[in-house]
């Protein structure tokens, strides 16, 4: 495929402000860039996921990545977005199903284990996410959080690998 992209949201105080994250794969010597105002915790994700990927059994991309945060001028900061990026670069890589991807805004944090982890700033993601009639995987550790929005449908997991499996079925 080459190309993939999943849905996110950023935390702005109060404000859960849309991420589309794109993730392209080309030819040429294998490398990672972000872009699109990423902060320095974004910009670590690159080890994050690299790690996680591996440690849940796939293969990381070796190829030219490009990863997009949009819109470029909205900070992002934090973890949040290690596991949709991740998902993107499998979905893009053929490794898991683009169209799992299609309806779901994705949130956290991963550890070097592939643990998915919690993030702060899931309840306005989930009232956002009920509005637009969109479902949204969270870390099972946010799931009380997120169930405070009302008929927001949720996914939840706690393991990349095991999530994985469930994009596939």
């Amino acid at each position: 495929m080459g190309l993939a992209t999943v849905h996110s949201r950023a935390q702005n105080g109060l404000q859960a402000d849309p991420v589309t994250v794109e993730v392209d794969l080309s030819p040429g010597l294998p490398g990672l860039s972000i872009v699109g105002l990423p902060e320095a915790a974004v910009r670590e994700s690159r080890d994050r996921v690299r790690a996680a990927i591996l440690n849940s059994g796939y293969q990381f991309p070796n190829r030219r990545i490009t990863i997009n945060l949009a819109p470029a001028d909205l900070p992002k900061e934090g973890g949040r977005f290690d596991l949709p990026i991740a998902l993107g670069m499998l979905a893009a890589s053929d490794q898991i199903p683009a169209q799992a991807l299609q309806d779901l805004e994705v949130l956290g944090e991963l550890s070097l284990t592939g643990e998915i982890r919690p993030v702060r700033g899931v309840l306005p993601a989930a009232i956002k996410c009920s509005k637009m009639g969109r479902k949204l995987l969270v870390p099972e550790a946010n799931v009380e959080e997120a169930l405070l929005a009302g008929d927001c449908e949720l996914k939840a997991a706690n393991q990349l690998g095991a999530l994985c499996a469930i994009l596939h079925g």
